[in-house]
């Protein structure tokens, strides 16, 4: 019984940092617990059954393997245990969700005793998570004349699993919790530094935004014991940054149900809403746990007599309250009527949160039970060879007569599956859609394990043309949470189907490469669809969904997803950049330009962009779409030129060349797959038989934007603006200010080079500058810190071909070695050059971060606070963010450089530029 003491000395160790025995999903462990059960004069007997019934993990776990085959024992009278009835073993299988548990109940309803197969008959009617073995082994018996596998059909081609659900309620009384004014970023529900903990639910929900509002949530709900507490951001959006699944558990946990009494710590139902409304990619994840999300508009401009915008005195818009949700209202949500009120008195429509298929996600208590559902409708009713009886509500199929199509109605009308209309369609359609390439990362891949667990899945879909594991959110530093998770992580992905960074059996060199410039390499068609469990999945190539880890299970399980076909704004490029501006500067510029341009109003947000690139290759353009997460776009798509597009990949090529030369491709030869797609899609291209995507000229955009490169006169930075008077103002990544707005004078603490948002073109940069300034100054000297990490190693082999790593070498006071990572995280750090390990490092935030309170000049993405630096006592730390070329200034003078010195430092170097193309980019 060594599991199981060791198992009750973690409990005690658990119990000092206030928390429940962990889930078990050993199997070794549980047939220990097993074993002292059937011991009915055992000491710790009371205690396992508790074990055993209540702190279990379901779906495909080894625990669940052995929880069903004790069941099954149990049911067929092979073992008897009193406090477990055949009854009640039959109930705990129902809540099983899959795998073993559906296995066992399959064995059960086609066997031969009559009794036992009506009540294994009658759960299965309530289970949905079935995949083709299982549905083989029915349509097997039921041709073969089993009476039951046919009752079990019927049952299925009706849907009961769905109608037979209690229907959602008509009124749901909430009780609001103010989580902070302005955008709520998914960091403070599911901070990055705790990712962790993640796949410990009970432990990771403790980080979600203090222990203070924590504590005022159960004040709440002990006042309030019959409502639901909605948490919200006021004057915001909700959920901006990532899809965060643990962020939404973390709300789910404290505020949502309980799924299942015999699964701890996994609750469904969580209740949000923002002022602006709910991040895309957080209300997906919202819709998968079966929650409500809503769009407030409880503040809105304040306008004149004249309908014209009333501004303060720095130009922004004045908003006024039109209704009160201070902490502690109480709120009734109609769903009949789809509207909210406060007492008898109607607030705002909100039937967007309540669309029919939403509608359903509420009652299945999740959107995978609806996915699910209709696959098992589809495959009884076709094996009774009958029609399939209208259940679920029709997908809503817009087509618009004489109306062209965007870039991404395109996409989605090729890779649509199971729709009614033969018609295209339009934006605003219910699409389910085949997924061709699927990412997962570190910190969330662990979830995404549980997730497919969860639901029963034990292989890739074959629809899949490639997936991949990445291993860069956890490689600044190999440390032992690193050393606990990740090669469990890559084992299971590797297992699964994918490839992983890490291999298992140790025969190629561990990748720490970030996973969005790997997906970038591994799309090879630009017609493709790509879901990534980070909202950085923003490819260059075809259009690629951020995603919680729920929905890339799905994706991986399935092949499929599901969502309506999103409006576009386009948007095009005129005038010229000059010699000494960065293709990053024109990124921030494209935002600046925009607000605007539409007065305040962000037009991206919630929208595909589509980016008429033209010019730039695949690796270049990415700094744009890579950015669109911060312009709370839901996606993007490059319009590229064939040319460009041909180049891109063959870049593409030559990287997965190098993926399968050491040795990363699988028994399946999914990586000289990509490459033989690739090939053909070249040769479609320049035989001119399906030349580049191309939107149709006459197809409807909800806004176009034109920016003008003649407007850019110098660096752009997105500033955090930490000290606006103005909260909801303050770290939103929509403040774009000009490099002279800062006067040469304001002290930077430390630089970063590194993350998504950098190529090898910005490597090659900082070697140039430092070249530059050597020869100008005399020597290179650092008046703050600066870490650079190259997003791949694919990049740092380029860089040593080309002759610019050794460069990099020269100047730097550290470099990483893989034969000895780093087992401690750097908390302080000299005024010198870091050569880090390939991998996301500062831009992540929760390996290392830069000192409290700095001013940190970086390259990456995200400026929340806490994120890259946390506040101090004295000073708020900020994350400005810029092009290489002004990190690396910045960073040798310790302040912002003035435009001339600017100027001055990238003479004659080789920058990223883009003129916009000279052609026509539609079809």
């Amino acid at each position: 019984m060594n599991l199981y003491n060791e198992y009750i000395k973690e409990i005690e160790e658990r119990k000092g940092q206030g928390l429940h025995p962990k889930p078990i999903d050993s199997a070794d462990l549980l047939n220990e617990i097993i074993a002292q059960i059937k011991d009915t004069n055992n000491a710790n007997r009371q205690d396992c059954l508790k074990f055993f019934i209540y702190n279990t993990l379901p779906g495909t776990t080894p625990a669940a393997g052995a929880k069903a085959k004790f069941l099954k024992e149990i049911i067929l009278g092979q073992e008897a245990v009193a406090e477990i009835t055949p009854t009640f073993a039959f109930e705990l299988l129902s809540h099983m969700k899959g795998g073993p548990s559906i296995l066992v109940l399959l064995d059960l309803a086609l066997g031969n005793d009559e009794a036992i197969a009506k009540q294994a008959a009658e759960v299965l009617k309530t289970q949905v998570y079935l995949y083709d073995a299982d549905m083989d082994r029915l349509k097997v018996a039921y041709e073969n004349g089993n009476a039951v596998a046919k009752d079990i059909l019927e049952s299925y081609a009706k849907a009961e699993f769905f109608t037979k659900l209690p229907e959602v309620a008509e009124e749901i009384k909430v009780v609001t919790f103010i989580a902070g004014e302005g955008d709520i970023s998914t960091d403070l529900l599911s901070p990055g530094n705790q990712a962790h903990s993640r796949s410990d639910r009970e432990l990771h929900g403790k980080c979600m935004i203090t222990p203070q509002a924590q504590e005022e949530i159960k004040a709440l709900q002990a006042q309030h014991p019959d409502k639901s507490v909605m948490l919200i951001a006021e004057k915001g959006t909700m959920g901006v940054g990532s899809s965060r699944m643990s962020g939404v558990n973390n709300v789910a946990l404290w505020t949502g149900k309980q799924a299942s009494p015999y699964v701890p710590f996994v609750n469904f139902a969580p209740i949000v809403g923002g002022t602006n409304g709910i991040s895309p990619i957080f209300l997906t994840t919202v819709d998968v746990t079966g929650g409500i999300g809503i769009d407030l508009k409880n503040w809105v401009k304040k306008t004149d007599a004249n309908g014209e915008l009333v501004r303060d005195e720095n130009g922004e818009p004045i908003l006024e309250q039109v209704y009160s949700v201070a902490t502690g209202t109480v709120l009734t949500i109609n769903t009949k009527t789809k509207k909210l009120y406060n007492g008898d008195k109607e607030l705002i429509d909100i039937s967007r949160s309540f669309t029919p298929q939403k509608m359903e996600f509420i009652k299945a208590g999740g959107s995978y039970a609806i996915v699910f559902g209709k696959k098992l409708q589809t495959f009884a009713a076709k094996t009774l060879g009958i029609d399939a009886p209208l259940v679920y509500a029709p997908s809503k199929e817009i087509h618009n007569e004489g109306q062209g199509l965007t870039a991404v109605e395109k996409i989605f009308n090729k890779n649509a599956v199971g729709t009614i209309s033969k018609q295209v369609l339009h934006a605003g359609s219910d699409v389910r859609v085949t997924v061709n390439i699927v990412g997962s990362q570190d910190t969330t891949g662990l979830m995404t394990a549980q997730e497919l667990e969860s639901m029963a899945a034990t292989v890739i879909s074959p629809i899949v043309d490639a997936a991949y594991q990445s291993g860069c959110h956890t490689a600044s530093v190999w440390d032992k949470k690193a050393q606990a998770n990740i090669p469990k992580l890559m084992q299971f992905m590797n297992d699964f189907g994918l490839i992983t960074a890490r291999d298992p059996k140790g025969v190629y060199h561990p990748m720490t490469d970030v996973i969005h410039k790997v997906l970038n390499d591994i799309t090879v068609d630009e017609w493709a669809i790509i879901i990534g469990g980070d909202s950085h999945t923003r490819m260059s190539k075809g259009v690629a969904f951020g995603a919680d880890s729920g929905t890339v299970a799905l994706a991986l399980a399935t092949g499929e997803a599901s969502m309506p076909i999103p409006q576009s704004v386009k948007v095009t490029f005129k005038g010229s950049m000059p010699d000494y501006m960065d293709f990053r500067d024109v990124v921030h510029a494209t935002q600046a330009q925009m607000l605007h341009q539409f007065g305040g109003e962000n037009v991206f947000q919630g929208r595909i962009i589509e980016v008429h690139i033209g010019t730039l290759t695949a690796d270049q353009a990415f700094t744009f779409t890579d950015w669109t997460a911060e312009m709370k776009a839901k996606a993007s798509i490059c319009i590229s030129e064939d040319e460009t597009l041909i180049e891109s990949l063959e870049i593409a090529k030559g990287r997965i060349q190098i993926m399968i030369d050491k040795g990363m491709d699988n028994k399946n030869r999914v990586l000289q797959g990509l490459i033989d797609k690739a090939n053909k899609r070249i040769a479609e291209i320049r035989s001119g038989e399906k030349p580049a995507l191309r939107p149709d000229a006459n197809a409807k955009y909800y806004a176009e934007v034109v920016v003008d490169l003649d407007q850019i006169a110098e660096p752009m930075i997105a500033d955090p603006d930490v000290n606006n008077k103005d909260v909801s103002k303050r770290y939103t990544h929509d403040t774009i200010r000009p490099l002279s707005f800062y006067g040469g004078d304001k002290k930077v603490d430390l630089g970063f080079i590194g993350s998504c948002m950098v190529h090898k073109g910005d490597m090659k940069i900082l070697a140039q500058m430092l070249k530059n300034i050597e020869k100008q100054q005399g020597k290179v000297e650092f008046k703050a810190p600066l870490v650079v990490a190259p997003p791949t190693y694919n990049i740092v082999d380029e860089l040593k071909a080309e002759g610019d790593w050794e460069v990099l070498q020269k100047y730097s006071g550290f470099e990483f070695d893989d034969n000895a990572p780093k087992a401690v995280a750097r908390t302080e750090y000299e005024n010198m050059l870091y050569l880090e390990r390939p991998g996301c490092n500062l831009c992540m935030g929760n390996q290392e971060k830069a000192s409290k309170g700095d001013t940190v000049m970086a390259t990456s993405t995200r400026l929340f606070q806490g994120r890259v630096v946390e506040d101090s006592a004295e000073k708020k730390g900020e994350s400005l963010l810029s092009s290489t070329p002004v990190v690396v200034l910045s960073t040798i003078l310790g302040r912002t450089p003035s435009i001339e010195e600017y100027k001055k430092a990238v003479e004659g170097i080789n920058l990223t530029k883009f003129a916009p193309s000279h052609k026509l980019l539609v079809g």
